[in-house]
């Protein structure tokens, strides 16, 4: 597979850790981390360390830039990793500078191909340009240095919808030379409905509210998962397996109990170390809050649309629901009718079957 030019548009963990590792397996990368005040060093040096499991070394990139239109023109892919509640901003910045045939890689993905597209439209940007998603993070990483991050998990199974869906052959074929792990699955639709973290995260935030509140820092994943815990997620779990039949979306389903079963016989997108290598970094002991990314991204966009996306397909999400509103109490927020709901992106007046038309398309009419 060729070496890919590759921009990187973010400063956040996921950011750095693409920009680097892609960098050591030989892409040429360039990065638009944000602002000089909070991005000096890595502006200076163009240089990330990458520890922890995978490739460990220095990883050297093309150009880190605050020009962002300089990062964008002429990349064969764009990669997006900060949350998805930054996507309308993240959009408008490149917008002016995307050609025909790019492809725009939004991880988190979050359907946020839908808002990417509208943006760029309402820019007057007429590319043609092609959005991807994955079911979830390449990495599972953490910055622990002004340049320097420890990757804790790959994704040895990276479900991937494109978005229009008909281009996916050619573009999961191209991103698998970035991301080796890459599989097609049906649409954005289908992948947003793989997309575990508001699965996980709304009930771990929830459920250790007491210790989220009386300890600096704590660990969800470790600590914070316990046997009850675990249930009330493995409950949700099958919620999101029930809409993703109902929607007639084939298999693999990715079941979060695989995720919990190192020995068992079906290994999840991180493999079958993935929770236990995740929970021995000890990388993931931090301070959390209701206004950390796990609430505004997880609950606010992506729990919020997994039950609108439930509403359509006409199967009920009972424990989805409750945890909207339950989190909702905390943070004073409807999250159903201020989220990222099928109604709030412009979609509720569709039907599956012009839905389906939209998403394979790009568009209904």
């Amino acid at each position: 597979m060729r070496n890919l030019i590759v921009a990187v548009v973010g400063g956040g963990n996921g950011s750095y850790t693409v920009a680097g590792d892609l960098a050591l397996r030989g892409h040429r990368v360039r990065m638009w981390p944000g602002s000089r005040e909070k991005h000096q060093p890595v502006l200076v040096s163009r240089a990330i360390t990458v520890t922890g499991l995978g490739r460990q070394d220095e990883g050297r990139l093309e150009l880190v830039s605050e020009d962002i239109g300089a990062v964008v023109t002429g990349a064969d892919v764009v990669v997006c990793t900060d949350p998805a509640f930054t996507q309308e901003d993240r959009a408008a910045r490149v917008a002016p500078h995307l050609t025909d045939g790019q492809i725009v890689f939004l991880s988190p993905g979050s359907f946020g191909s839908l808002v990417f597209a509208r943006v760029v439209r309402a820019q007057g940007n007429p590319a043609a340009v092609i959005y991807a998603e994955p079911g979830t993070l390449p990495y599972l990483t953490r910055k622990t240095a002004p340049t320097e991050v420890q990757i804790s998990g790959i994704a040895v199974h990276l479900p991937v919808g494109v978005f229009p869906a008909r281009a996916t052959a050619q573009t999961v074929e191209t991103l698998r030379a970035l991301f080796p792990g890459a599989h097609p699955v049906e649409n954005v639709l289908s992948v947003a409905l793989l997309n575990v973290g508001p699965i996980i995260h709304s009930v771990l935030v929830l459920l250790n509210t007491g210790a989220i509140e009386h300890f600096q820092r704590w660990d969800i994943h470790n600590e914070g998962t316990t046997p009850s815990v675990k249930k009330v997620i493995l409950a949700h779990d099958g919620e999101r397996i029930a809409v993703r039949q109902a929607l007639g979306f084939g298999p693999p389903h990715y079941p979060i109990a695989h995720h919990y079963d190192a020995h068992g016989d079906e290994e999840w997108m991180y493999g079958r170390r993935g929770h236990t290598d995740l929970v021995t970094s000890e990388k993931w002991r931090e301070p959390l809050s209701f206004a950390h990314r796990y609430i505004r991204e997880d609950v606010h966009c992506n729990l919020a649309l997994f039950s609108s996306i439930g509403d359509l397909a006409g199967v009920e999400t009972p424990v989805a629901d409750s945890l909207l509103r339950l989190v909702g109490v905390i943070t004073g927020q409807n999250h159903m009718a201020e989220g990222r709901t099928l109604t709030n992106l412009g979609l509720g007046e569709l039907s599956l079957s012009e839905l389906d038309r939209l998403l394979q398309e790009g568009h209904h009419d």
